[in-house]
């Protein structure tokens, strides 16, 4: 397996933070006397904001705003001021790229004000060299324009990128890109559709760091 550099997606798949969301969600709908809609929530994730609104303005409608200023509110009380639990292997696996001279950067569909808070409260901000975000592209994922712009600020082609991903519009969006994908499940489960990808599926980073030693 040859690869250049090392591309990340944050929510999911470095930091624990869907669970995180998911639950302050359903209390928001509660708060505002709204329905959950669980199938509707799980599609959102891996999208940008602006993907995120419009699925979920045709879930709720006009009452979106009220919901999404509570989830907001209760969501950024978190995780702007205290670090979310690191998912298991992430620090093997950065610590390994970068003792072999691998560059990393992040690719999230989260707003880069946000996403510098939630890695510098981590400790895990010292590992990337740079950082790409939602708020900077014009098509969220699915769509591979993140992924394209992340690697062209590595300076390295596409192809010669591994990408690191836990929901099935990363997948989506990292496999387009035409990058070495893996996947690390977390709420999402890889539905049929990207299974049939081939792309590789592990239970953890941890798992990934093995095999990428063993082909190396």
């Amino acid at each position: 397996m040859k690869f250049q550099a090392a591309i990340f997606d944050m929510d999911g798949l470095l930091l624990d933070t869907e669970k995180v969301s998911m639950h302050v969600f359903k209390q928001a709908c509660s708060t505002v006397n709204l329905p959950f809609y669980e199938d509707i929530y799980l599609s959102i994730i891996g999208r940008n904001s602006v993907g995120i609104e419009k699925i979920l303005r045709q879930a709720y409608g006009d009452d979106l705003d009220r919901l999404h200023n509570e989830w907001r509110r209760n969501y950024d009380a978190i995780v702007k001021h205290q670090p979310i639990p690191i998912k298991k292997g992430v620090v093997e696996l950065l610590a390994w790229l970068t003792e072999n001279g691998i560059p990393t950067s992040v690719a999230t569909s989260t707003q880069r004000d946000v996403a510098e808070i939630k890695l510098k409260l981590s400790g895990l901000d010292k590992f990337f060299n740079c950082l790409t975000c939602g708020c900077e592209v014009s098509k969220g994922k699915p769509d591979p324009e993140i992924y394209l712009l992340a690697a062209e600020r590595l300076g390295v082609k596409s192809q010669h990128c591994l990408a690191f991903e836990d929901s099935n519009n990363g997948v989506r969006s990292a496999v387009t890109a035409q990058m070495i994908t893996f996947q690390i499940p977390d709420l999402v489960k890889p539905c049929d559709e990207v299974r049939s990808f081939g792309h590789s599926i592990f239970p953890s980073l941890l798992d990934v760091m093995d095999y990428l030693e063993s082909n190396r």
